[in-house]
């Protein structure tokens, strides 16, 4: 009886501590994440932010900004979002903005972007429509053409 006495001892002494143990111990390590080229500004209510190309290639694109500028968009101070780091000051006009790569940082109201969405939205609902009209005009009873451009929402039998 002796000998089971000092066995169970053995084995007690061969085990680690609760306390020995800890979570950090076992966590798994870090997985590597692609970092981000542009960083994303803290969302400000009732505005959407978007980058607006200001240069490519060492060539001006005066075009694009001033389409933008015309569109509602405006650029976004640096002092309004000191989160975004910047480094170098590529060009004088928007010395006092945010500008990474070429591009500007912008912002514009949530209502003129949905209005916007929804312009090109109906824009290309009516392109489509002229295609299909185009297409059936040119429809003959003898042959006639398909055209099978709806769809339908079906669900399997489970």
């Amino acid at each position: 009886m002796v000998d089971q006495v000092d066995n169970t001892e053995e084995q007690g002494q061969n085990r680690t501590t609760r306390e020995a143990k800890t979570r950090d111990a076992e966590k798994r390590t870090a997985q590597w994440v692609r970092p981000e080229v542009l960083p994303n500004p803290e969302p400000v209510d009732g505005y959407v932010y978007r980058y607006v190309r200001v240069h490519m290639a060492g060539q001006n694109d005066a075009m694009n900004v001033s389409s933008k500028l015309r569109e509602g968009w405006e650029p976004v101070k640096a002092k309004d979002h000191p989160e975004i780091q910047m480094s170098v000051v590529e060009n004088e006009r928007f010395k006092d903005n945010i500008m990474i790569g070429g591009l500007l940082l912008c912002r514009a109201p949530v209502e003129l972007v949905e209005q916007r969405e929804e312009f090109y939205r109906q824009r290309a609902k009516n392109q489509m429509q002229a295609v299909d009209n185009n297409l059936m005009r040119e429809n003959d009873p003898r042959m006639p053409l398909f055209n099978d451009s709806k769809s339908r929402v079906t669900f399997g039998k489970g």
